[in-house]
C-alpha cells in the first residue's frame, strides 16, 4: 500500500488560513461602525397583571399526623 505524501499539506493549510484571513478582512471591512454610541433612552411601561392587584397569600401544606 502505498504511503500518503503528506509534505503539501503544511502549504495547503497556511494557504487556506491566508484566505480565510482576507475574507474575513473584506467582510469586517464592508461594516460601519459608530464612533461614538449614544445612549437610547427606552421608557418601559409597567403592565398591571392580574395577580398584582389582588392580594395573594401563600398556605403551608398541612402537617402529616405521625
Amino acid at each position: 500500500m502505498p504511503q500518503l505524501d503528506t509534505s503539501t499539506w503544511l502549504m495547503m493549510i497556511m494557504s487556506m488560513f491566508l484566505a480565510l484571513f482576507i475574507i474575513f478582512q473584506l467582510k469586517i471591512s464592508k461594516h460601519n461602525f459608530h464612533f461614538k454610541p449614544e445612549l437610547m433612552l427606552t421608557k418601559t411601561q409597567k403592565q398591571n397583571t392580574p395577580w398584582e392587584t389582588k392580594w395573594t397569600k401563600i398556605y403551608l401544606p398541612l402537617l402529616l399526623p405521625q
